[in-house]
């Protein structure tokens, strides 16, 4: 018979999801809880302990620089004929309507192949995903084009690379099941 704490994480499994930057409430998120959340994530399993994951936290007055520095590079490096001035615009307002935004950084060790390092990462990532749905906050993860100029900015080291970031803010959606289709359709019984 499953336990409270097997219930437990089944809903919270079941129940995650996307929730994006215009449902998000003005209700700030403490610094102290953001450290409790990716205490979550520093918990991810990794193979020989490389623990590659490193995050940079985005939150108050860093949220109108992220913002700045993301219109800025999309500006940057947009032709012209595909450039979109509302494109822009969104990409600076979902910056600040976030309670905090959190750059997902993995570090590249060679002590083990890179798929395991982003393997680990995702990992944290979920972890953290399933502690801010716990929280009553709502996230999701997005990885522009842009994050590849990054660099400088996140001040990332010649084997450190950025995955993209996790945008995180309080709302007030009812929660609801993902779309799935059925997982006897993805299973092969071999006993």
């Amino acid at each position: 018979m499953p336990s409270s704490d097997f219930e437990t994480i089944k809903k919270l499994i079941t129940y995650r999801r996307s929730v994006f930057p215009p449902s998000y409430t003005d209700q700030a998120i403490p610094a102290e809880l953001l450290i409790e959340l990716l205490d979550c994530a520093n918990a991810a399993p990794t193979h020989k302990l490389t623990q590659p994951w490193r995050f940079v936290v985005f939150r108050e007055s860093g949220l109108t620089r992220l913002a700045d520095q993301l219109a800025a590079l999309y500006q940057r490096h947009t032709p012209a004929e595909q450039f979109l001035q509302k494109k822009q615009e969104n990409t600076r307002e979902k910056v600040l309507r976030s309670g905090a935004v959190i750059a997902i950084v993995v570090s590249y060790s060679d002590t083990v192949p890179r798929w395991e390092e982003l393997a680990a990462t995702a990992c944290a990532v979920q972890n953290l995903w399933l502690a801010t749905a716990a929280a009553g906050i709502g996230g999701y993860w997005s990885s522009p084009g842009t994050i590849k100029h990054l660099g400088d900015f996140l001040r990332l080291a010649n084997n450190e690379e950025c995955l993209g970031f996790f945008y995180m803010g309080y709302h007030d959606e009812s929660p609801r099941k993902p779309t799935r289709k059925p997982i006897a359709k993805k299973i092969t019984w071999e006993g």
